[in-house]
């Protein structure tokens, strides 16, 4: 089969769609499957992944400080569809993959992948333009997709239930972790830790992009009520681009890392990020919405405990194997916190189990499963 795949989500730093869409690249380019790729960044073709990620660096400075940013965006949208309508006029029997909610306009076989409704269930925690966006394009484009992927069952049902979307039309591909996030001697990350400012084994992590969603601002608050002693013992680290509406999290944040039981790293280069995660004692990801969590297996697959959300698609990904408490509870927060710095017992229980259950999510999977999607919205088309 012939596939076109849209990568202009592969762009620095890289968030969990980003590395969706980086991971599909690469493993689509030598699938058995695949007869031809062409890939398609912004307004041109590209021919590798590494070339989308110094494309795509451009337009997203240009989209950060381009001022009118609702206008603007519907006219990049236009031309850029323009251009791919003209790009493809002469291709035929090609099927057209966009990794990131919205088609451009192609007459072939189309389908795009819809990672969660985060911008319909909290409207508040994006930026205003993103979600007029979603809400004029994202209808249409359910529409006309032959099959719409998405990353969970709880998502599945929000998008057939919100859209009235033939349940059929809808098909799971579970995201994967890198091998690369394993369990680690604490003298093999100790160097990369030490270009952080970081102690194995002697840190609570959190890896999240600093948006309100994320619920950054309660944890803070339910951390910041711990034992002084256990805080000096695990200061809090979060690693996590800079995003938006985060002045509420600023004011909570502030007298701890004045205290210094609490930093932020910022955006961590993806090679020392397995060691960052391995060499924490706990982790934690308490968001109030997730399409599917990619965090919460990156940490188990290290071999850390977790604790996250009982709410979306968090439990469904977690399993057994960490534990969930009411992220909208500070107290179940702190409680949550303790035990999962503090519990020894239930610690070792769950570490094995959390690496087991990792190994179950895997890219080559992800692959597979979303070729053969293309078969089936071939098929359809």
């Amino acid at each position: 089969m012939r596939v076109i795949f849209n990568v202009d989500a592969i762009t620095a730093p890289l968030t969990g769609i980003g590395r969706y869409a980086l991971e599909l690249a690469r493993g689509l380019a030598t699938h058995a499957a695949i007869d031809e790729l062409r890939l398609y960044s912004a307004y041109r073709w590209v021919d590798d992944p590494a070339q989308a990620l110094a494309s795509n660096r451009t337009i997203a400075a240009l989209r950060r400080n381009v001022p009118f940013k609702a206008q603007a965006l519907e006219l990049y949208t236009a031309l850029r569809g323009a251009l791919f309508r003209a790009h493809t006029r002469r291709l035929r029997g090609w099927l057209l993959h966009t990794p990131n909610y919205i088609l451009m306009p192609f007459d072939g076989a189309t389908l795009t992948t819809v990672h969660d409704l985060s911008w319909l269930s909290y409207p508040d925690a994006h930026p205003r333009e993103r979600v007029r966006f979603l809400e004029r394009h994202l209808p249409r484009t359910l529409e006309r997709a032959n099959l719409v992927l998405t990353d969970s069952d709880f998502i599945a049902a929000e998008i057939a239930s919100t859209f009235a979307l033939p349940r059929a039309k809808i098909r799971v591909v579970p995201l994967g972790v890198d091998a690369a996030y394993r369990p680690r001697a604490h003298e093999e990350v100790a160097p990369v830790l030490a270009r952080h400012g970081l102690q194995a084994g002697r840190y609570l992590l959190v890896v999240a992009t600093l948006e309100p969603r994320k619920n950054l601002a309660r944890l803070v608050r339910a951390y910041a009520a711990l034992s002084a002693a256990l805080k000096a013992r695990y200061p809090l680290v979060i690693v996590g681009a800079r995003g938006w509406l985060n002045s509420e999290l600023e004011r909570a944040i502030e007298p701890l890392e004045v205290a210094g039981t609490a930093r932020r790293l910022g955006y961590v280069d993806e090679q020392d990020l397995p060691s960052i995660y391995a060499g924490a004692h706990a982790f934690a990801f308490p968001s109030l919405y997730e399409g599917f969590g990619l965090p919460v297996l990156e940490a188990m697959a290290s071999g850390v405990p977790v604790l996250t959300s009982n709410v979306s698609s968090l439990p469904e990904v977690a399993g057994n194997t960490a534990l969930t408490v009411d992220p909208h509870d500070e107290t179940a927060l702190r409680d949550g916190l303790e035990r999962v710095l503090e519990d020894a017992a239930w610690r070792a229980n769950v570490i094995g189990r959390g690496i087991e259950r990792a190994h179950g999510f895997t890219w080559t999977h992800c692959v597979d499963a979303t070729v053969e999607a293309y078969r089936v919205a071939l098929a359809a088309a």
